[in-house]
């Protein structure tokens, strides 16, 4: 089994953000590595990352970084796959990442999600994939019909909340 993801996180203590795109990869059977790089103290390692990503068979790169955040454009500056940057909220409630990621120059792209959202980085990142996976799309439409029956279920649990104004 070959990694079709690349998980990649400025250092260890981002693990308990990062975990969720492992997760949901997981779930959806999406094969994936995840690894600490760091743009400011491996910055060869990660150009060796980034450059050697594509032929490697990466078709997605979940990159997640604190702070300055650089990681998720340093990789995209180096590599032609799509990269998913992370924000993490490390100081300034994830601001200072998420605009960091979020503001990168002409022909850098890094599609970025919300701060702290790694789950929908590895949706993101397997709807990607599923362009031309026809089972691993199936089996994205199977995931999202079970957030709608989530939705459902909870409104059935509302609707037994009793109170003397509730009128519904």
């Amino acid at each position: 089994m070959k990694a079709k993801v690349s998980i990649i996180m400025g250092s260890t203590s981002d693990l308990p953000v990062m975990e969720k795109a492992a997760k949901i990869l997981n779930d959806l059977k999406v094969p994936f590595e995840i690894n600490a790089l760091s743009a400011h103290r491996t910055p060869e390692e990660v150009e060796v990352f980034a450059k050697g990503a594509y032929d490697r068979g990466i078709k997605v790169v979940i990159a997640g970084a604190g702070m300055a955040a650089h990681l998720p454009g340093v990789i995209s500056a180096m590599t032609p796959i799509p990269v998913i940057g992370v924000p993490i909220n490390a100081t300034l409630d994830g601001m200072d990442a998420l605009l960091s990621i979020a503001q990168m120059p002409p022909g850098i792209p890094v599609a970025t999600v919300g701060i702290n959202a790694a789950m929908n980085a590895g949706i993101l990142a397997s709807q990607i994939i599923a362009v031309g996976d026809k089972a691993l799309q199936q089996s994205l439409i199977s995931f999202k019909e079970s957030l709608k029956s989530k939705i459902v279920k909870a409104n059935e649990e509302l609707s037994n909340l009793k109170y003397d104004f509730k009128t519904n």
